[in-house]
């Protein structure tokens, strides 16, 4: 058989059939061997997956955390951008101008104070104004060294002269820190102010250069029992989103012409 076999292969066909008959047995003796394999190969696929899944929620963290920051800088680029415009259309009442960054705000609900990054080492004075791009912010009442306080323009002791932009009616706008808005004082009730009016700075008073924008009328009560009108005005300046102010160093020409604005405030006149 085996020469047979050998030489002219008589048993090929008894082999292969012998072979289809014993591989279910092969297969069957290596499945256990098989199944390992894939559990083994399923569990670790699972653990890649878990650990890519966990690298990739890290990572998206972390961009988010990126974008949040680049949304910041590009709000604060655009806040800088508007001050420097502020600057520009108002060069010609402005001697100097340095921007300035808010470190912290008084915790009094009474009170309307914030601290700057600016003192004394970048020439700022006591009595200095603070404006933005949109308005009118406040003015310096201390200052250090590197840091200064700024008193803004709801504060209740805070006075702003302002005159009405449509007709020159002037008055004196003090604060309202509850409601963050100002107050028009000592209007009487037969006065041409109504809603909508915008007010600007007057220049009177030694501080701000005339015609700044300071707010805009919101409210006029009537009230014939009381001498004087109830005008409610609305800050222009976003006092309490702020981060970045303009310190300002006016011309002394544009301070309501008062001759006696020359020596009162700031030493940088001389300049």
């Amino acid at each position: 058989m085996m020469t047979l076999d050998h030489r002219f292969h008589a048993t090929d066909t008894l082999r292969s059939v012998l072979n289809d008959i014993v591989y279910p047995l092969r297969a069957l003796t290596d499945l256990p061997n098989e199944l390992g394999d894939i559990a083994s190969s399923a569990l670790v696929s699972r653990s890649t997956l878990e650990d890519q899944n966990q690298t990739l929620q890290v990572q998206n963290e972390l961009l988010k955390i990126k974008l949040q920051k680049y949304a910041a800088l590009e709000a604060e680029n655009t806040q800088l951008r508007k001050l420097l415009k502020s600057v520009q259309e108002n060069q010609d009442q402005l001697n100097k101008a340095i921007v300035a960054e808010i470190l912290s705000t008084d915790l009094d609900p009474s009170r309307r104070q914030v601290v700057l990054n600016k003192g004394s080492n970048d020439e700022v004075y006591v009595g200095q104004p603070i404006i933005s791009a949109e308005g009118v912010v406040g003015q310096v009442i201390q200052v250090g060294p590197f840091s200064s306080i700024a008193l803004l323009i709801t504060d209740p002791s805070h006075a702003l002269p302002v005159q009405v932009n449509r007709n020159g009616v002037r008055g004196i706008a003090t604060g309202e820190p509850h409601k963050n808005q100002l107050k028009l004082l000592n209007q009487p009730n037969n006065t041409d102010i109504v809603v909508g009016d915008q007010l600007v700075t007057s220049g009177l008073g030694c501080v701000f250069p005339a015609g700044y924008p300071a707010g805009k009328v919101i409210d006029v009560t009537i009230n014939p029992s009381l001498p004087f009108a109830q005008i409610t005005v609305e800050p222009s300046a976003l006092l309490d989103r702020h981060r970045q102010v303009l310190l300002v160093w006016p011309d002394l020409k544009h301070l309501g012409g008062q001759s006696g604005c020359t020596n009162l405030l700031y030493k940088d006149s001389k300049k």
